[in-house]
Protein backbone atom coordinates (compact mmCIF):
# COMPACT_ATOMS: atom_id res chain seq x y z
CA UNK A 1 0.00 0.00 0.00
CA UNK A 2 1.33 3.34 -0.91
CA UNK A 3 0.53 6.20 1.67
CA UNK A 4 -0.57 9.25 0.23
CA UNK A 5 -0.19 12.72 1.52
CA UNK A 6 -2.03 16.43 1.14
CA UNK A 7 -1.07 19.39 2.91
CA UNK A 8 -0.99 23.31 2.44
CA UNK A 9 0.25 26.21 4.62
CA UNK A 10 0.13 29.79 4.18
CA UNK A 11 3.50 31.60 5.79
CA UNK A 12 5.89 34.07 4.62
CA UNK A 13 8.46 32.19 2.87
CA UNK A 14 11.40 34.80 1.86
CA UNK A 15 13.55 32.50 -0.24
CA UNK A 16 11.28 30.04 -2.14
CA UNK A 17 13.40 28.88 -4.66
CA UNK A 18 16.47 27.90 -1.90
CA UNK A 19 13.38 26.05 -0.16
CA UNK A 20 12.05 24.20 -3.49
CA UNK A 21 15.53 23.05 -3.95
CA UNK A 22 15.79 21.59 -0.14
CA UNK A 23 12.63 19.76 -0.39
CA UNK A 24 13.20 18.42 -4.16
CA UNK A 25 16.55 16.85 -2.82
CA UNK A 26 14.59 15.68 -0.09
CA UNK A 27 11.84 14.12 -1.70
CA UNK A 28 14.12 12.43 -4.19
CA UNK A 29 15.96 11.10 -1.57
CA UNK A 30 12.99 9.29 -0.18
CA UNK A 31 11.74 8.10 -2.93
CA UNK A 32 8.81 10.10 -3.14
CA UNK A 33 6.66 11.56 -6.41
CA UNK A 34 3.67 13.77 -6.59
CA UNK A 35 3.76 17.84 -6.99
CA UNK A 36 5.27 20.73 -4.45
CA UNK A 37 4.60 24.15 -5.17
CA UNK A 38 6.33 26.94 -3.11
CA UNK A 39 5.62 30.81 -3.01
CA UNK A 40 6.22 33.56 -1.38
CA UNK A 41 2.38 32.83 0.41
CA UNK A 42 3.42 29.47 1.81
CA UNK A 43 3.85 25.73 0.73
CA UNK A 44 0.91 23.08 -1.29
CA UNK A 45 1.94 19.44 -1.59
CA UNK A 46 0.56 16.25 -2.73
CA UNK A 47 2.97 13.39 -2.53
CA UNK A 48 3.21 9.69 -1.82
CA UNK A 49 5.18 7.01 -1.33
CA UNK A 50 6.65 4.06 1.21
CA UNK A 51 5.60 5.00 4.29
CA UNK A 52 9.14 5.46 5.66
CA UNK A 53 10.04 7.91 3.38
CA UNK A 54 6.53 9.68 3.55
CA UNK A 55 6.93 9.81 7.57
CA UNK A 56 10.95 11.29 7.33
CA UNK A 57 9.76 14.20 4.77
CA UNK A 58 7.00 15.10 7.16
CA UNK A 59 9.23 14.80 10.00
CA UNK A 60 11.77 17.15 8.44
CA UNK A 61 9.44 19.83 7.20
CA UNK A 62 7.98 20.15 10.56
CA UNK A 63 11.35 20.66 11.88
CA UNK A 64 11.20 24.14 9.80
CA UNK A 65 9.51 25.99 12.37
CA UNK A 66 7.32 28.21 9.42
CA UNK A 67 5.65 24.02 9.22
CA UNK A 68 5.96 22.80 12.46
CA UNK A 69 2.13 22.77 13.09
CA UNK A 70 1.22 21.90 9.63
CA UNK A 71 -1.40 19.39 9.06
CA UNK A 72 -1.53 16.45 7.04
CA UNK A 73 -4.37 14.51 5.56
CA UNK A 74 -3.44 10.81 4.83
CA UNK A 75 -5.56 8.06 2.62
CA UNK A 76 -4.14 4.92 0.76
CA UNK A 77 -3.52 3.69 -2.62
CA UNK A 78 -2.77 0.36 -4.12
CA UNK A 79 -0.41 1.87 -6.68
CA UNK A 80 1.79 5.59 -7.01
CA UNK A 81 -0.57 7.91 -8.17
CA UNK A 82 1.75 10.39 -9.32
CA UNK A 83 3.66 9.66 -12.38
CA UNK A 84 7.16 11.39 -11.02
CA UNK A 85 7.58 14.71 -8.36
CA UNK A 86 7.54 17.64 -10.01
CA UNK A 87 8.85 20.80 -7.45
CA UNK A 88 7.95 24.27 -8.64
CA UNK A 89 8.30 27.78 -7.46
CA UNK A 90 4.45 30.02 -8.53
CA UNK A 91 3.93 33.35 -7.97
CA UNK A 92 0.60 31.76 -5.60
CA UNK A 93 0.24 28.39 -3.81
CA UNK A 94 -3.35 28.23 -5.16
CA UNK A 95 -3.47 30.63 -8.41
CA UNK A 96 -6.29 33.34 -7.38
CA UNK A 97 -5.24 37.19 -8.86
CA UNK A 98 -6.86 38.83 -5.53
CA UNK A 99 -4.33 41.12 -4.28
CA UNK A 100 -6.72 41.37 -1.08
CA UNK A 101 -7.22 37.50 -0.71
CA UNK A 102 -4.20 36.99 1.43
CA UNK A 103 -4.49 34.61 4.42
CA UNK A 104 -1.21 36.09 5.63
CA UNK A 105 -2.93 39.29 6.64
CA UNK A 106 -5.47 36.77 8.65
CA UNK A 107 -8.05 33.96 7.74
CA UNK A 108 -11.78 34.17 7.74
CA UNK A 109 -13.35 32.09 10.74
CA UNK A 110 -13.13 28.10 10.23
CA UNK A 111 -15.85 25.60 10.77
CA UNK A 112 -15.25 22.15 11.99
CA UNK A 113 -16.46 19.22 9.93
CA UNK A 114 -18.49 17.90 12.84
CA UNK A 115 -19.99 21.54 13.51
CA UNK A 116 -20.77 21.77 9.66
CA UNK A 117 -22.69 18.26 10.07
CA UNK A 118 -24.76 19.03 13.06
CA UNK A 119 -25.59 22.64 11.19
CA UNK A 120 -26.97 20.68 8.19
CA UNK A 121 -28.44 18.45 10.64
CA UNK A 122 -30.71 21.13 12.19
CA UNK A 123 -31.21 23.57 9.17
CA UNK A 124 -29.42 26.06 10.10
CA UNK A 125 -26.51 28.13 11.71
CA UNK A 126 -26.62 28.30 16.01
CA UNK A 127 -28.51 31.52 15.54
CA UNK A 128 -30.75 30.11 13.25
CA UNK A 129 -30.17 31.96 10.04
CA UNK A 130 -29.85 29.66 6.99
CA UNK A 131 -27.02 28.12 5.76
CA UNK A 132 -25.87 28.28 2.14
CA UNK A 133 -23.12 26.10 1.25
CA UNK A 134 -20.51 27.60 -1.79
CA UNK A 135 -18.80 24.47 -3.75
CA UNK A 136 -15.77 27.19 -4.88
CA UNK A 137 -14.35 24.10 -6.93
CA UNK A 138 -14.63 23.98 -11.08
CA UNK A 139 -17.58 22.48 -13.18
CA UNK A 140 -15.78 19.11 -13.65
CA UNK A 141 -14.47 18.48 -10.06
CA UNK A 142 -18.26 19.03 -8.89
CA UNK A 143 -19.18 16.89 -11.16
CA UNK A 144 -17.71 13.65 -9.41
CA UNK A 145 -19.79 15.15 -6.11
CA UNK A 146 -20.92 17.31 -3.60
CA UNK A 147 -22.84 18.69 -0.77
CA UNK A 148 -26.74 17.88 -1.05
CA UNK A 149 -28.17 21.14 -1.85
CA UNK A 150 -24.74 23.41 -2.29
CA UNK A 151 -24.53 26.12 -4.74
CA UNK A 152 -22.06 25.22 -7.33
CA UNK A 153 -20.76 27.95 -9.82
CA UNK A 154 -20.51 27.32 -13.56
CA UNK A 155 -16.78 28.11 -13.51
CA UNK A 156 -13.84 26.63 -15.27
CA UNK A 157 -10.90 27.99 -13.27
CA UNK A 158 -10.71 29.55 -9.73
CA UNK A 159 -10.18 32.98 -10.67
CA UNK A 160 -13.31 32.76 -12.18
CA UNK A 161 -15.09 32.54 -8.55
CA UNK A 162 -15.36 36.31 -7.88
CA UNK A 163 -17.64 37.17 -11.22
CA UNK A 164 -19.67 34.01 -10.81
CA UNK A 165 -20.43 34.68 -6.88
CA UNK A 166 -20.74 38.64 -8.09
CA UNK A 167 -24.06 37.22 -10.10
CA UNK A 168 -24.99 35.16 -7.14
CA UNK A 169 -24.95 38.17 -4.58
CA UNK A 170 -28.67 38.33 -3.95
CA UNK A 171 -28.71 34.40 -2.89
CA UNK A 172 -26.07 35.26 0.11
CA UNK A 173 -28.33 37.94 1.38
CA UNK A 174 -29.32 36.49 5.22
CA UNK A 175 -27.61 33.81 5.45
CA UNK A 176 -25.33 31.84 7.12
CA UNK A 177 -22.42 30.93 3.95
CA UNK A 178 -20.11 27.92 4.49
CA UNK A 179 -17.23 28.49 1.43
CA UNK A 180 -15.67 24.42 0.98
CA UNK A 181 -13.10 22.84 -1.60
CA UNK A 182 -10.72 19.29 -1.82
CA UNK A 183 -8.37 19.88 0.95
CA UNK A 184 -9.31 23.76 2.30
CA UNK A 185 -6.95 25.62 -0.14
CA UNK A 186 -9.06 27.43 -2.18
CA UNK A 187 -12.31 27.72 0.28
CA UNK A 188 -9.58 29.62 2.80
CA UNK A 189 -9.12 32.43 -0.10
CA UNK A 190 -12.63 32.85 -1.32
CA UNK A 191 -13.88 33.45 2.32
CA UNK A 192 -11.81 35.73 2.66
CA UNK A 193 -12.32 37.72 -0.62
CA UNK A 194 -16.17 37.38 0.14
CA UNK A 195 -15.46 39.01 3.66
CA UNK A 196 -13.78 41.91 1.70
CA UNK A 197 -16.07 42.02 -0.87
CA UNK A 198 -19.32 42.75 1.69
CA UNK A 199 -20.62 39.20 1.97
CA UNK A 200 -21.33 38.79 5.82
CA UNK A 201 -21.55 35.44 7.93
CA UNK A 202 -18.38 33.53 5.76
CA UNK A 203 -16.83 30.60 7.24
CA UNK A 204 -14.88 27.88 5.29
CA UNK A 205 -14.73 24.25 5.69
CA UNK A 206 -11.38 23.63 7.77
CA UNK A 207 -9.73 20.74 6.08
CA UNK A 208 -12.18 20.80 3.22
CA UNK A 209 -13.89 17.49 1.95
CA UNK A 210 -11.23 15.88 2.64
CA UNK A 211 -10.77 16.61 6.19
CA UNK A 212 -15.01 16.31 6.93
CA UNK A 213 -14.58 12.65 5.12
CA UNK A 214 -12.01 12.17 7.73
CA UNK A 215 -13.70 13.20 10.62
CA UNK A 216 -17.15 12.79 9.70
CA UNK A 217 -17.74 10.19 6.95
CA UNK A 218 -20.10 11.02 4.01
CA UNK A 219 -22.77 12.64 5.77
CA UNK A 220 -25.06 14.72 3.56
CA UNK A 221 -22.46 15.03 0.57
CA UNK A 222 -23.55 13.29 -2.32
CA UNK A 223 -20.82 11.19 -4.45
CA UNK A 224 -17.39 11.27 -4.51
CA UNK A 225 -14.30 13.87 -3.98
CA UNK A 226 -12.04 14.67 -7.45
CA UNK A 227 -8.30 14.76 -6.64
CA UNK A 228 -5.69 15.86 -8.95
CA UNK A 229 -3.61 12.30 -9.22
CA UNK A 230 -4.59 9.14 -10.91
CA UNK A 231 -6.23 7.96 -8.12
CA UNK A 232 -9.41 10.26 -10.34
CA UNK A 233 -11.56 10.73 -7.50
CA UNK A 234 -11.99 9.45 -3.25
CA UNK A 235 -15.41 7.82 -1.62
CA UNK A 236 -16.01 9.15 1.87
CA UNK A 237 -13.84 6.35 3.02
CA UNK A 238 -10.43 7.79 1.36
CA UNK A 239 -11.10 5.19 -1.10
CA UNK A 240 -10.36 5.98 -4.83
CA UNK A 241 -12.84 5.55 -7.41
CA UNK A 242 -11.24 2.82 -9.69
CA UNK A 243 -11.23 0.51 -6.01
CA UNK A 244 -14.51 1.64 -5.65
CA UNK A 245 -15.54 0.65 -9.16
CA UNK A 246 -13.44 -2.64 -9.36
CA UNK A 247 -16.21 -3.35 -6.06
CA UNK A 248 -19.31 -2.48 -7.30
CA UNK A 249 -18.62 -4.71 -10.92
CA UNK A 250 -17.65 -7.66 -8.71
CA UNK A 251 -20.72 -7.18 -6.47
Amino acid sequence: MILNIAAYQFVEVDAPQSLAERLHELAERLGLRGTILIAGEGLNLFLAGADVGIEAFVEDLRADPRFAGIIIKRSRSTTQPFARLKVKVKPEIISFRQAEATPLAGRAPALAPAELARWIAQGSDDRGNRLLLLDTRNQQEVAFGTFEGAMTLAIDKFTELPTAVAGQREAFAGATVVSFCTGGIRCEKAAIWMQAAGIDNVYQLDGGILGYFEEVGGYAYDGRCFVFDERVALDCQLQPLVAAAVTESMG
